[in-house]
């Protein structure tokens, strides 16, 4: 297949390259900027100049391709009505040009605020929906093309996929804590949360694809996969495991004082996001064996100086 990748220089996207690659695939990666072509094209892939805004650009990537994966996506969370917005235009202009083709249609998504309480389960839907809820509220945008003639997955991605390299939101906690002095956690730390390695959820994403794509009656795509290795591990088991590797002392923050001493992480680091795949790892067969976030985390992959390597 010739697969469009937005994200394609990101952390999970550099890594969903080279699974596609190997498995004989031909990929054209979106790339924004002359750095982001180069990693693209160093990843052995295609590159497609532009970016999210770029709506004409994402058109003509879906339109030369047998399947879309949708990896990008604006993290600044200061602006999250914003990145939602965009989200929705680049979901809209995707079901556009993929309406009654059969084309898979395989997008990012999350786990968090779907079943407050319990472990998310990929039969929960979401309860994000309309253009002004999270995300722009695309999964179920996304999900109901499918009566167009789409394929739409929504890939639920763990809050944490982890590994050398990751600067996402568990990197940032180390760096509070370096900057703080301490490892912390809200509470009592008992809010849990989901985690999965880089690679098993690269190579997830292409299992994925290649089930959607050959897809019959009989044997139905997915509509839903979650790429999550561990249900949930307590918050202050990370913050215990961060403290350990930056020889920082752990200490409990009330949730009132979470904002000033987190900022704009204590949105996340205070919620409960555990989440199952079960029936993930029965459809596709898919079994994780990367680390475990506390291996990582204990081998040094959030010490300064992984902390500075490119991502």
């Amino acid at each position: 297949m010739r697969v469009f990748v937005t994200g394609a220089s990101g952390w999970i996207g550099s890594a969903v390259i080279p699974e596609l690659l190997a498995a004989g695939h031909r990929v054209s990666g979106l790339a924004r900027s002359d750095t982001s072509a180069a990693a693209v094209h160093e990843l052995g892939a295609e590159t497609l100049r532009g970016d999210l805004d770029d709506l004409d650009t994402m058109r003509a990537g879906a339109d030369a391709a047998d399947a879309v994966v949708h990896l990008g996506f604006k993290h600044d969370f200061t602006r999250l009505a914003e990145s939602g917005a965009t989200e929705r235009a680049v979901l809209e202009t995707f079901i556009d040009a993929l309406d009654g083709s059969g084309r898979p249609l395989l997008f990012a998504a999350g786990v968090a605020g779907i079943t407050p309480g319990r472990a998310v389960t990929e039969d929960d839907a979401t309860p994000a929906v309309g253009p002004e809820a999270p995300r722009g509220g695309g999964e179920e945008l996304a999900l109901s093309s499918a009566s167009r003639g789409v394929r739409p997955v929504a890939l639920r991605f763990a809050p944490s996929v982890h590994g050398d390299g990751d600067h996402g939101f568990v990197s940032t906690l180390a760096q509070i804590a370096r900057e703080k002095g301490n490892a912390a956690f809200v509470g009592d730390g008992s809010n849990r949360w989901a985690a999965v390695h880089r690679s098993d959820a690269a190579r997830l994403v292409r299992l994925t694809l290649e089930a959607t794509a050959a897809a019959t009656a009989d044997a139905p795509a997915p509509r839903v996969v979650h790429a999550v290795a561990e249900e949930g591990i307590a918050a202050s088991d990370i913050a215990a495991a961060i403290g350990s590797a930056l020889d920082l002392p752990v200490t409990s923050i009330s949730p009132d004082d979470a904002a000033a001493h987190f900022g704009w992480m204590a949105r996340f680091f205070g919620i409960d996001m555990p989440a199952s795949s079960t029936l993930t790892r029965e459809r596709l067969s898919w079994t994780p064996t990367g680390p475990t976030l506390l291996d990582d985390l204990a081998s040094g992959s959030y010490s300064p100086a992984a902390d500075a390597a490119p991502r």
